[in-house]
């Protein structure tokens, strides 16, 4: 059977291949029918020699979609652009607005980088607050509305290094596919929280069918009663393939896997998932 969509993990903050670098971060490779689609550029320039080593020509990028402006999700995009000439970028405007985090009494800069927002002069950017369609079956939501009491950013983040202005990340935006066998959804690390995101993609879609979910879902930080008031939404989807990436946290990542047994994939750098279009 042939397949019309795979999603190549360049980075994920794992790896089970000596040859490829694993760090804390994500990027996605989308093959999408004959577009290609880079989802998120991780932390370094790694996803760079991931990429070679995968035999992945970034040169043929045709869309770069950025999750938000956190350095792990944004590290490789001047590298990614000195490459891909022809590549639209999209994200949202607050994607590069000043972004800090505080573990106890330390505070530190996790925005998109100085290297990064320089060379994203003179490129053809579309801004997300609202969606925007990539191609014909496949949009990235922009800002998602946030309308249960449980799901918080995953997080101390602010809007300045004095920590007085929170940061509500309304950058987050996830990406979806339209399949015969249903939604697939592409998450950067689901600030917005899941069931949020999963709610509007509906929302937009038309359809509650949801087949796949990948992606960083931000539970790592998470208490056990969290982690059950977004799993048990989740099961209404009637989900069939689960692989959670990066920021999920190994608490989540053990129930998820009880939860969804044999439709949950541990997937690390250098794994594919395909299915038809």
């Amino acid at each position: 059977m042939g397949y019309d969509t795979r999603i190549t993990i360049l980075i994920d903050n794992k790896t089970s291949r000596a040859d490829l670098s694993a760090e804390h971060g994500l990027s996605l490779w989308i093959e999408y029918g004959e577009k290609r689609i880079l989802f998120d550029t991780g932390q370094s320039n790694a996803l760079v020699r991931n990429a070679e080593k995968l035999g992945i020509d970034l040169a043929q990028t045709d869309a770069i979609v950025l999750s938000h402006g956190h350095y792990d999700h944004t590290g490789g995009l001047a590298a990614v652009l000195d490459i891909a000439a022809k590549a639209k970028v999209y994200l949202h405007p607050s994607a590069q607005e000043p972004k800090f985090s505080r573990k106890a009494a330390q505070v530190k800069s996790i925005g998109m980088s100085e290297a990064a927002k320089k060379a994203l002069k003179g490129r053809r950017i579309i801004w997300t607050i609202t969606p925007a369609r990539l191609f014909a079956g496949i949009a990235v939501t922009g800002q998602i509305p946030r309308k249960n009491n449980f799901e918080d950013v995953g997080g101390a983040f602010f809007l300045d290094k004095d920590c007085q202005k929170a940061d509500e990340l309304s950058d987050d935006q996830s990406l979806y596919i339209e399949s015969k066998s249903g939604i697939f959804v592409v998450l950067g690390c689901a600030h917005a929280g899941v069931v949020n995101i999963l709610n509007y993609i509906a929302e937009l879609s038309g359809s509650r069918s949801i087949y796949g979910i990948i992606g960083g879902m931000h539970l790592l930080n998470a208490a056990s009663t969290r982690i059950s008031k977004t799993l048990e939404p989740i099961k209404k989807f009637d989900i069939r393939k689960i692989a959670p990436l990066h920021c999920t946290g190994e608490n989540a990542l053990n129930e998820i896997e009880k939860s969804f047994k044999d439709r949950f994939l541990s997937l690390k750098t250098g794994a594919q998932i395909s299915f038809e279009q």
